[in-house]
């Protein structure tokens, strides 16, 4: 008798866990969705108004991809064990951007000979590229390294009189547009930022794995970026296909305290990029995200060959959530000056830094589902009675199965956009393979924060590369839609 009571208390006790769970998770999930839903409708009103359209970029700009720069470019190309892509890199931005006033500056470090190999033989003899060899021992931070390639370049400017105009930062993986020299050029102009969007090439090989980078990034450089930049807020750079105006580097720079020709990146933060974006518009700076179109109708954007295997996209994804949530918080604050950020502001920091949480969020609904099922099989065998949903929590549970119906269309729709239908379909289940990542990524990140509250040393944790996007024998005009 006792046995049987025992038993009917732990299945008492599983049930009440599970009723915890699922309403801890169900309350999150619909303030996740009343946010994504916000966006989503500033998305749709600027649809309708013909403001979210892909613009073209010879009607905008009337110049051709191949025109003269209105003034001096520096590319700054950080790398750390790239000598398998860093060579094909430099050959195609040599190739694509031709314009005399560029100069494109690798760095390296001392210990990494292969990529110094590497670059020296992508450089093919142009002496519009500049190799920079880091004298510390690497890796260090890649904000470390962009800060020795700046030195070069201030170095550069004084021997020769001339200051750049403007600074472009590019990644040892990329694959660059023809175009997107030439765009990021006119915009600055009337901008001190440029980001252009981001797009992930798909790999057959990885479906699941690589592939949801390019879902995300289609929704979040095809809708979320759009909609910053409408509301007036800081957008963060990407760390790629992205441009500053010379003169904006130079004030956060003195900003920091370190005079005007000094580092403007911050070397103790993993995600450098991310906080520059912010910065500029934090100092007065006026930002733009550019979605544009070249004359065949390919969208202007870097290609990347992101991470195809489970490890390193965890990786990958917890010096974002690390540097972005957790540093972004310490190291940017919620205010400018002293002063509280104005409400659209603060919605998107909210945003940026909800990634711990959401990883929090995610893992206890799958624990949650976990209980339920047992519970379902409880029940099927007649080992339990479970008792009946609360009224409240029912209600939750069908807000929250009609938003993610909602957020899957969304989700098709945008991949849909970008790559074809075939992957917008594939979308719809990489969803709980990139929820199984966030979580992952999620653990890792408070533990390495963790590590350097406790007085731990911040390292690039870089993500290796083995091929090059331009090694993927796929025309642009196979992989993205057209408007």
């Amino acid at each position: 008798m006792s046995a049987t009571f025992d038993l009917v208390g732990a299945w008492r006790w599983l049930e009440f866990a599970e009723h915890e769970l699922l309403l801890f998770a169900a309350v999150f999930f619909a303030l996740g969705a009343l946010d994504e839903l916000f966006v989503d409708l500033a998305w749709l009103r600027l649809r309708l108004a013909g403001k979210a359209r892909d613009l073209p970029f010879a009607a905008l700009f009337r110049r051709a991809p191949d025109a003269p720069l209105s003034g001096p470019a520096a590319v700054l190309i950080p790398a750390w064990g790239e000598a398998e892509v860093i060579g094909a890199m430099l050959r195609h931005c040599r190739e694509s951007w031709p314009q005399t006033a560029v100069r494109f500056y690798a760095g390296c470090y001392r210990n990494d000979t292969a990529t110094l190999a590497a670059m020296v033989a992508g450089a093919g003899g142009d002496a519009r590229v500049r190799i920079v060899v880091h004298a510390a021992e690497g890796p260090t931070t890649k904000a470390d390294c962009l800060n020795r390639l700046y030195a070069a370049l201030v170095a550069d400017e004084r021997r020769s009189g001339t200051r750049v105009r403007s600074v472009i930062l590019q990644d040892a993986e990329d694959m660059v547009h023809p175009a997107a020299l030439a765009a990021i050029d006119a915009a600055l102009e009337t901008a001190d930022f440029v980001q252009l969007p981001v797009l992930p090439v798909p790999q057959p090989r990885s479906r699941w794995i690589a592939g949801h980078y390019g879902d995300e990034f289609a929704e979040a450089h095809g809708k979320t970026m759009v909609v910053r930049e409408w509301l007036g807020v800081g957008i963060p750079a990407a760390g790629v296909g992205c441009g500053f105006a010379r003169e904006a580097l130079a004030r956060i720079a003195a900003a920091r305290g370190r005079g005007a020709e000094e580092a403007p990146f911050a070397a103790e933060c993993l995600t450098e990029d991310y906080e520059l974006g912010l910065l500029i518009a934090a100092g007065g700076g006026t930002s733009r995200f550019l979605r544009l179109r070249d004359a065949a109708g390919d969208l202007i954007a870097t290609r990347e060959l992101f991470p195809s295997d489970l490890g390193v996209a965890v990786r990958q994804k917890t010096r974002w959530l690390h540097g972005i949530a957790f540093q972004g918080w310490d190291r940017l604050g919620w205010g400018v000056a002293g002063k509280p950020l104005r409400l659209a502001e603060l919605w998107m920091r909210l945003r940026d830094r909800r990634g711990p949480l959401t990883a929090i969020v995610l893992a206890v609904a799958y624990l949650g589902i976990a209980l339920w099922g047992v519970l379902q099989v409880a029940e099927w065998v007649g080992w339990h009675v479970p008792q009946p949903l609360g009224d409240e929590l029912r209600l939750l549970l069908w807000l929250n199965l009609a938003s993610f119906v909602w957020r899957a269309v969304v989700r098709f729709g945008f991949t849909a956009q970008a790559y074809g239908w075939a992957e917008g379909l594939r979308a719809l289940p990489r969803i709980p393979f990139a929820n199984v990542i966030a979580i992952m990524a999620g653990r890792r990140a408070l533990t390495a924060y963790l590590r350097t509250l406790a007085g731990g040393r911040v390292r690039w944790e870089k993500t290796p590369h083995l091929r090059h996007a331009s090694e993927v024998a796929v025309p642009l005009r196979a992989i993205v839609a057209t408007p």
